[in-house]
C-alpha cells in the first residue's frame, strides 16, 4: 500500500490553509506530504505545488487526498486532465467532502459530474460578479470601480502653461511628475 499524498489550495494570499491542513492530517496525511498552495484554481499553469505533486510526489500505489474537487481544479477539462495523469500512474483520489472513489466505473462518473457542475457554479458566480460590477459603473460617480479620482487638475497645467511656465516649472511648481504634465497637456489639446 501507497502513501496518503494530500493537496490544498486557496485561491488568494489573505485566505488560510489551515482548516484543509486540518482535515487532510485527520484523514491521516503526513504533514510531509503535503502539498499546499496559495492560487486560482482557473490558471492552467503556475500551481507550482500540484505540478510537483503530480510529476514526481506521487507513486504508483499513493492515493491523493483533497478535501473538495474544487480545490483540486475548477474546469471540468482541468479536472479530467489531473484524472487521467492519476489513472496512468496508478494514484487513487480520495476527496473527503465529496464520496469519490476513482478506482470504480461509478466513482469516475460521479467525479466527472462534480467537476462540471463546479465549472458550471463558477462560471455563474463570475456572470453574477460582472453583472454587480456593470451595475456599480452605471451608479456614476459613486461606484467603488471607477478608480481613484484625477490628483491633477488638466486646467490648471493650461493656465499655467499660458503663463509661459515650462512642463518641468510646471511639475516643480505642482509636485507632480513632468511626464503627467505633458501627457495632461497633449490629451487637451
Amino acid at each position: 500500500m501507497g502513501e496518503l499524498i494530500g493537496y490544498g489550495r486557496v485561491s488568494s494570499r489573505s485566505q488560510s490553509l489551515d482548516i484543509q491542513i486540518a482535515a487532510l492530517t485527520a484523514a491521516g496525511v503526513a504533514t510531509e506530504h503535503l502539498y499546499l498552495e496559495k492560487v486560482s484554481g482557473r490558471k492552467q499553469t503556475g500551481r507550482a505545488a500540484l505540478e510537483d505533486l503530480l510529476g514526481r510526489g506521487i507513486r504508483k500505489g499513493d492515493t491523493l487526498v483533497c478535501t473538495r474537487l474544487d480545490r483540486l481544479a475548477r474546469s471540468t477539462r482541468d479536472l479530467l486532465h489531473i484524472a487521467e495523469t492519476l489513472d496512468d500512474k496508478g494514484v487513487s483520489l480520495r476527496v473527503l467532502e465529496q464520496p469519490i472513489d476513482t478506482t470504480t466505473p461509478t466513482g469516475k462518473l460521479f467525479f466527472t459530474m462534480l467537476g462540471a457542475f463546479g465549472e458550471f457554479e463558477a462560471s455563474i458566480r463570475a456572470e453574477r460578479q460582472r453583472e454587480g460590477i456593470d451595475a456599480a459603473l452605471a451608479k456614476g460617480d459613486d461606484s467603488p470601480f471607477r478608480g481613484r479620482p484625477p490628483s491633477i487638475d488638466p486646467k490648471q497645467i493650461l493656465a499655467l502653461r499660458e503663463e509661459g511656465l515650462t512642463p518641468t516649472a510646471i511639475s516643480e511648481k505642482l509636485g507632480v511628475a513632468r511626464s503627467s504634465v505633458y501627457r495632461l497637456m497633449t490629451s487637451v489639446s
